[in-house]
């Protein structure tokens, strides 16, 4: 569905992943990245990635990760990294994202977040 016609603005959140050691960007079927939303009781699974030139993207709204009464208005992201369904990395929570503060908005896509980059480990 497009974004325009969502009640809630698409949140595309993006990491890129630089292998250590060569600096090549990670890419390939081999490799899928799961993202959490880091909570006191039970951690909420949000979604799977493949990567692509080096890029994981998940497309979410507000209410995938601020629960059913809205309460948690600033979501405490991390993300796995697996290779062939090992994991290689798992990311440091961040804590408490200000969302509203960060990325840009592209009117046909929604508001686009980048995490950042991370050097892991594929070996």
């Amino acid at each position: 569905m497009p974004a325009g016609l969502n009640k809630e603005p698409n949140l595309i959140l993006q990491v890129r992943l630089v292998r250590k050691g060569d600096d090549r960007l990670v890419s390939g079927p081999k490799f899928k990245v799961r993202l959490y939303d880091k909570d006191v009781f039970n951690d909420d699974y949000l979604g799977e990635s493949g990567v692509k030139d080096g890029f994981a993207e998940f497309t979410l709204t507000p209410g995938d990760y601020k629960g059913p009464a809205g309460l948690d208005e600033k979501p405490d992201f991390y993300f796995v990294v697996y290779h062939d369904g090992k994991e290689v990395f798992r990311s440091r929570v961040m804590q408490d994202l200000d969302i509203s503060d960060m990325g840009r908005f592209i009117s046909t896509e929604g508001h686009v977040v980048d995490l950042g980059t991370f050097l892991i480990d594929t070996e």
